[in-house]
């Protein structure tokens, strides 16, 4: 793996997309600073100066359809789980891709593809992990670091180089159907709330709140939940549900 360190840059995922032409397969772009860093739906990613990871991977599938994109993401979330629980920290994976421990966010995870009708030309493998920074100014619910959890500073260039041997193993996994099929019963064994107890969900939709039970995961993706007072399950794509804190 090859790392490109820069001490500022609006996004690490919109500087790997300007750059995507000139970057080799396997290219980890790391940031100290990000002014305009992005998560998921359009919201922006906290991270104190040199203070947290924020990187991007520039990663050239090989043997993934399209539609089987999935389980890129299931690499990358496991990847950074298992360097938490490495670490001593018990992380899991709250669908589709972001890191929690306990009920409180400590990674999000931002993939965005180049996609023909026949491959996925390449993928942005976007990750905000909160390393060490101990105090949060946005008005998340539920952030927390590896510092808060353990005490202890770490560098941010071994961490790039620890997650990034971690992506390189769990990626070469996705390349063929018994490595998927292995990163799909790890993701499900690491699920948050994957417990099988009820927990309260949103519609986005219609913004109705109902208590529900995973049911499970489709390797490509969608999530089931079973609604506990209508004893229905109901299949949601990415957006369609929020998980309720």
């Amino acid at each position: 793996m090859h790392f490109i360190i820069l001490e500022e840059v609006d996004s690490t995922n919109s500087y790997v997309s300007r750059h995507s032409g000139e970057l080799s397969d396997g290219t980890m772009v790391v940031a100290m600073t990000q002014t305009a860093g992005r998560g998921q739906r359009g919201n922006s990613w906290e991270s104190a100066p040199g203070e947290n990871l924020t990187a991007t991977l520039f990663h050239r599938p090989t043997g993934i359809e399209p539609r089987r994109q999935f389980a890129i993401s299931e690499a990358v979330a496991l990847a950074v789980a298992d360097y938490l629980r490495d670490e001593g920290i018990p992380a899991t994976v709250k669908w589709p891709n972001d890191i929690y421990v306990g009920d409180r966010k400590i990674s999000g995870i931002l993939i965005e593809h180049s996609v023909t009708s026949q491959a996925i030309e390449h993928s942005r493998i976007g990750i905000g992990l909160n390393v060490n920074q101990e105090q949060f100014e946005s008005d998340a619910p539920n952030p927390v670091s590896m510092m808060q959890l353990t005490g202890m500073r770490r560098d941010i260039s071994r961490t790039a180089a620890a997650v990034g041997a971690r992506l390189e193993k769990k990626l070469a996994m996705a390349t063929d159907p018994e490595g998927r099929e292995q990163l799909h019963r790890d993701l499900t064994a690491s699920l948050w709330r994957g417990d099988g107890k009820p927990y309260r969900f949103r519609r986005r939709s219609d913004g109705s709140v109902f208590e529900g039970i995973i049911v499970a995961v489709d390797p490509e993706g969608p999530i089931t939940i079973e609604d506990t007072a209508k004893g229905l399950k109901e299949t949601f794509l990415f957006k369609e549900v929020e998980f309720i804190l």
